[in-house]
């Protein structure tokens, strides 16, 4: 999750949370019992069976998360996961995360990777920070299952599971001419001839910036060479579907991170939603290459699965997938699943790039939906909404969101999105206490 200048809406729910004043309260109490109304026990071990029921319907189900490092996060997306897998057909997984270094474990969890012995193998490569996204024991396990799974499928109903985010350019660029290679050497040195100007790019992505910031031109004419050579050459390259989808997201890689890049030469949203669309082509490319029957999960922060028009997020003219998504499928066709805390702990860096610390999550500020459900409790609590939800959740409320860059002891207001809960999410998982993700590296 990126972070962005803080909209005038969240400053001032960031003073009234300070304030939690006599208003606040009787604010929250209302919130609180209007919560209790849909609240069910989630219990231990988790009892997800309604939810996978409402969920099973969907094309696409979108599982958010409240941070990149908390552990029961990435366990119950797990378990919503494989049953929607085993029981429901669902036919693959895309994660925020690098194509080019997920594309390795699809390959791993589809029997093409005979030279990786484990998941956990594949995810000590990874080195782009932050590591710990990806390369951790829970995500390893699910992968692990995943293989196993498919193992008993013939090869063209196997899962897949990829990245859908927009870095990882670098990747990309090294490897798609090496790929093209093998498979059409003059198309290989006429990529690279293409690509050759990103090298700067790549080595000082801060100057690259400040050079459109003074508007100077940038790539995008290169990137979007390759990927229309690519489609022109489609016949010549392979007869592999899934190769040929591998080959072309490097391209989409490479042409829609500059666009991002680009976009950060001004404040506006341009660079947020340059990747979310990112996000979202991707999303309809899987749906496109496993059929028009086909339905996927993906897993990303609460900040891009819930939708963009129910927070303060559209103010600011930022769109995310969630919105996207639920524009551009049938009525029903999308369903999106938040994720809470009341406190714990989480993975993160104090800078971009900083050393990876566990760090304390603080109790909830006074107001927010996070401090309402915890006493709406007690414990784990699963909530799921529909046109009866109680009035009083359809009004805003400060909802925590942690980035991979963090600074728990100043949350407020930063980390808090004025939210209207049952438009953003179809159902929320709310866990009182978290515990932080294991990290390989």
């Amino acid at each position: 999750m990126q972070r962005h200048p803080i909209h005038p809406a969240v400053l001032l729910l960031g003073v009234l949370l300070l304030l939690a004043g006599t208003a606040c309260s009787a604010t929250n109490n209302g919130l609180v019992r209007g919560l209790q109304e849909v609240a069910r026990p989630l219990g231990d071990p988790p009892a997800l069976d309604p939810l996978v029921e409402r969920l099973a319907p969907a094309r696409v189900v979108l599982l958010g998360e409240a941070s990149h490092g908390t552990a029961e996060f990435y366990t119950l997306r797990a378990t919503i996961s494989r049953a929607l897998i085993a029981d429901h057909g669902f036919r693959f997984i895309a994660v925020e995360g690098d194509w080019n270094a997920l594309y390795r474990l699809n390959r791993y969890v589809k029997g093409r990777a005979p030279a990786a012995d484990s998941a956990r193998e594949i995810m000590q490569s990874f080195d782009r920070w932050p590591t710990w996204m990806w390369a951790n024991e829970e995500t390893a396990t699910l992968i692990e299952w995943l293989k196993g799974h498919n193992a008993g499928l013939p090869p063209e109903q196997r899962v897949g599971f990829y990245g859908i985010d927009v870095y990882g350019k670098a990747d990309a660029l090294r490897e798609l001419p090496q790929a093209v290679d093998h498979l059409h050497p003059g198309q290989a040195d006429w990529l690279r001839g293409q690509y050759a100007p990103f090298a700067g790019m790549v080595e000082d992505l801060r100057g690259y910036v400040h050079a459109r910031q003074r508007g100077e031109p940038g790539l995008s004419a290169n990137a979007r060479a390759v990927v229309e050579r690519l489609r022109e050459a489609r016949d010549d390259l392979t007869s592999d579907a899934a190769e040929y989808l591998h080959l072309k997201q490097m391209a989409w890689v490479v042409k829609n991170a500059e666009r991002h890049y680009s976009g950060m030469a001004s404040d506006g949203p341009d660079a947020w939603n340059a990747r979310v669309e990112h996000f979202w082509q991707t999303l309809q490319r899987l749906l496109e290459f496993y059929g028009p029957d086909a339905r996927g999960i993906v897993w990303a922060h609460n900040t891009h699965i819930g939708d963009a028009r129910a927070t303060s997020m559209a103010a600011r003219g930022q769109r995310n997938i969630g919105q996207l998504a639920r524009e551009g499928l049938d009525p029903g066709a999308v369903a999106a699943v938040g994720f809470g805390t009341h406190r714990g702990s989480v993975l993160a860096g104090r800078a971009w790039a900083a050393p990876l610390e566990r760090m304390r999550v603080p109790p909830a500020a006074p107001g927010s939906i996070e401090a309402a459900m915890h006493e709406a409790g007690p414990g784990d609590l699963l909530f799921l909404f529909d046109a009866g939800t109680p009035a009083v959740l359809r009004h805003p409320y400060g909802h925590r969101a942690i980035g991979v860059v963090y600074h728990p002891e100043r949350e407020v207001p930063g980390n808090y999105v004025d939210t209207v809960l049952p438009q953003r999410y179809d159902a929320f998982l709310f866990i009182e206490e978290t515990t932080a993700l294991t990290p390989l590296h």
